[in-house]
């Protein structure tokens, strides 16, 4: 696919020509479930419907001036989750970015991972973001998935499944949130719009040692159009 290759020649480039201002970065979270935009990413095991299981989810990041290359994945502890994905972003100033993300939920595919053609499992989705300040900490993005296996069930076309969420920072650790989908969606689980999550995360630092400190969170939040509510707890290393 055109955008894989894209973004794999920019890195290439940006490699060579700008190693010494490089920062590589890379870490992992370990988090009770794996719950995305409000949608439970636990599949079935078994012929058996998974009630959540720990997720261990690693990423690592190239950075250089407004330009962050990346990769972010999640594994089950289970099993029943393996998903790589691929991003670039760019940003504009401190509060405004732009993403192109790939996503492939591989866990479900007979396919392999470089299988790009019209029936491919990759999902392809623009992202405009907005941060917020501290002044006015309101935070938005838009987010809309513009090709690949993002289909609607009603006909086979496009979907084009947009999300879009607000975030209020009441403190520099909570912040509650709310986003929904604009129409039909099965990467959402919608037949129309509908809310899909909302709720308040919290942040806190636990001191191990004089020197060290484990940084962890918590995710109470509910996704009014399927009617279910969830509870996420995180670990970062």
């Amino acid at each position: 696919m055109r955008i894989i290759r894209s973004i794999a020649i920019l890195a290439i480039v940006v490699l060579t020509v700008s190693s010494a201002k490089a920062q590589f970065a890379t870490g992992v979270d370990i988090v009770s479930s794996y719950v995305w935009r409000g949608i439970p990413q636990d599949r079935t095991v078994g012929g058996n419907p998974s009630l959540g299981s720990p997720n261990i989810q690693p990423y690592l990041s190239f950075t250089t001036g407004g330009l962050i290359l990346g990769s972010w994945a999640s594994s089950s502890f289970l099993g029943n989750v393996k998903e790589v994905d691929l991003y670039a972003t760019y940003a504009f100033s401190s509060q405004f970015a732009v993403t192109l993300t790939d996503y492939n939920w591989s866990f479900a595919s007979v396919k392999g991972y470089f299988d790009y053609s019209a029936t491919t499992d990759h999902i392809y989705e623009a992202t405009l973001a907005y941060t917020g300040t501290e002044k006015f900490p309101i935070s938005a993005a838009v987010n809309t998935m513009f090709l690949g296996a993002d289909k609607k069930t009603s006909d086979g076309k496009q979907a084009y499944s947009t999300y879009i969420e607000l975030g209020y920072q009441i403190t520099p650790l909570v912040k509650v949130f709310a986003g929904g989908v604009l129409g039909e969606s099965n990467a959402y689980a919608t037949t129309g719009a509908g809310i899909t999550n909302a709720g308040i995360k919290v942040n806190k630092s636990i001191a191990v040692t004089d020197k060290f400190s484990l940084p962890v969170y918590g995710i109470l939040g509910a996704n009014p159009y399927s009617g279910n509510m969830f509870f996420v707890a995180g670990v970062t290393l």
